[in-house]
């Protein structure tokens, strides 16, 4: 089982208790707290103002402590695929100029990561607190003015308008300040203009990072894109330093050494890096298919749904355009991509061919590294995995091109860990996961009288063999998988297909100690193939030690 890393929310009360005091008087409720937070991960707090995106040693803003932490759980994704993420939302749906107080805040962001992270959101009434105050009469009359101001300077400006929640409504009142909120207010202050001055420096970075990247090619690009860039000249990786702010703008001579990452964490990174290139380069290479062509795919995909997008829809494909074909990284794919795949799967007034093509688009973007990205973002809606699920009610086309984008998910092992995840959710009055769709699609592929569904079939079981045996994982879905390629036998299958699927059968019978019952139980045994090759043999022998 892969290491895990703890995720922890800070939680701050911007008003430092002067919410709890007096909301009751201002507002005709009580409310605890005008809360910020930010998460941290990997040794780090990350948080999101007007400037976007930024990271620092946790408890290094200008708040000091948080009030509280909560642990929000532990996470097994690797920490250059986090870094992707981050630096993704930075150039999308968290750029500073989307910043919103009311409606796409810092708790937005923390709501978003712990998703992804965990797949568990932050607390309700922290995320509910904005409704809370419009719902007062004071709220209604000023929330539209709140909503239309804007934010500038350094992300710490954010915190100023976050506590005139109830600060600046205390002087509209025609109340007399008191001597705590003068205090608080003079911190503030204090703390704006040593942020504008951070904020100049970072301008200047910001322009000779923009005069640096005009003259990167296109490879420097995509390698960016996947986390796996050169180290820039103050120690940090690009994707590091763009999930700090979410613009680049990051220098070792102008950032305060606080917000530098620590040397442990820029190891911990680069060890992790390394440790993943030698998984893939000693692993079991996976049964893959690199015949789609991607501009074929996508300029039969444009005619077939001329006319029939909205504008937002059609942003889309042009994403994934720049994705396949321009070697943009997956953060080009937008939060309404998936809304777009999800709309073509369920739209029957599309025909068939429009979902082939999209799906096996699809399935050359599935041979891309960062295609985790797009795959976690899925972890709310699961549209790909429900569309997996209902495989048995779809055209045989449509059958082969889901099949073709699953299995070549089996190219990186970030994304076939995706394949296996246990995690449930209900669907069509049912409980599945991704494994269990993984293993239908797997097991109705095998079992099909269309030999290129087989074809995928047998190449699917492989690869699921060929992961690293997690009991905990197989075993609830072994025997199923094993009685299916006990049926297989029984097809007159080929040489490649029953060496692809006795192996498949020699792994799991490690994995469960029902299977040798089966196979003892049901038949074929494995021994009556032998002498149909001798790599046939040798995992016939493999399945022997288990079955007598």
């Amino acid at each position: 089982m892969e290491e895990s890393s703890e995720v922890v929310l800070y939680i701050y009360d911007l008003t430092q208790g002067m919410a709890s005091m007096m909301s009751q008087m201002l507002l005709g409720r009580h409310i605890d707290g005008i809360w910020h937070t930010a998460v941290v991960v990997f040794g780090r707090e990350y948080f999101f103002g007007s400037q976007g995106i930024t990271s620092c040693l946790p408890g290094a803003t200008v708040l000091g402590q948080p009030l509280k932490k909560e642990v929000i759980g532990r996470t097994f994704i690797p920490q250059p695929v986090f870094a992707d993420y981050v630096r993704g939302l930075a150039e999308s749906s968290f750029r500073g100029s989307r910043y919103n107080l009311l409606q796409h805040n810092c708790n937005t962001f923390s709501e978003d990561l712990c998703q992804f992270l965990c797949g568990i959101g932050i607390p309700k009434y922290i995320l509910d607190l904005p409704q809370e105050f419009l719902s007062t009469p004071l709220g209604q009359t000023l929330g539209p003015l709140i909503a239309s101001l804007g934010s500038g300077g350094d992300p710490t400006a954010n915190f100023q308008h976050e506590s005139d929640f109830l600060n600046g409504y205390s002087n509209g009142g025609g109340r007399e300040p008191s001597p705590d909120l003068e205090q608080l207010n003079h911190q503030i202050e204090q703390a704006r203009q040593q942020s504008q001055e951070l904020t100049e420096r970072r301008n200047k970075i910001r322009d000779k990072i923009d005069k640096k990247s005009k003259k990167k090619d296109k490879k420097s690009r995509k390698d960016r894109s996947s986390g796996e860039s050169d180290q820039n000249s103050n120690g940090m990786s690009e994707a590091e330093a763009e999930s700090m702010n979410g613009n680049g703008s990051v220098n070792g001579d102008s950032i305060p050494p606080e917000m530098l990452p620590s040397e442990k964490v820029l190891k911990e990174e680069e060890a992790e890096r390394l440790a993943e290139e030698e998984r893939k380069k000693n692993r079991e290479q996976p049964i893959i298919f690199k015949e789609v062509d991607p501009k074929l795919e996508l300029e039969c995909l444009v005619n077939l749904v001329d006319g029939k997008l909205s504008e937002e829809e059609q942003v889309a494909v042009d994403e994934l355009h720049q994705y396949l074909l321009l070697g943009e990284g997956a953060w080009a794919l937008g939060d309404g991509f998936l809304v777009f795949v999800g709309r073509v799967f369920r739209d029957k007034s599309l025909s068939t061919e429009v979902r082939v093509h999209l799906l096996r688009a699809l399935a050359n973007a599935a041979l891309k590294d960062d295609i985790i990205l797009l795959l976690h973002q899925d972890r709310r809606e699961h549209v790909l995995m429900n569309f997996a699920q209902d495989i048995d009610r779809h055209p045989p086309e449509e059958q082969q091109a889901i099949a073709l984008f699953m299995c070549n998910l089996f190219e990186n092992d970030n994304a076939s860990e995706w394949l296996l995840y246990i995690s449930e959710w209900a669907y069509n009055n049912q409980t599945i996961s991704n494994i269990r769709a993984t293993t239908k699609v797997a097991v109705h592929c095998l079992l099909a009288t269309c030999p290129r569904l087989k074809e995928i079939g047998t190449a699917l079981v492989y690869n699921l063999a060929a992961k690293e045996v997690k009991t905990v994982v197989f075993d609830d879905v072994a025997v199923e998988i094993s009685m299916a390629l006990l049926q297989f036998f029984n097809t007159d299958p080929t040489e490649e297909h029953l060496f692809r699927t006795m192996r498949s059968l020699a792994k799991f019978v490690l994995v469960s100690p029902d299977v040798p019952q089966f196979i003892q139980m049901i038949g074929p045994h494995p021994k009556t193939f032998r002498g149909k090759s001798e790599r046939i043999n040798d995992q016939i022998d493999q399945i022997s030690k288990k079955v007598r």
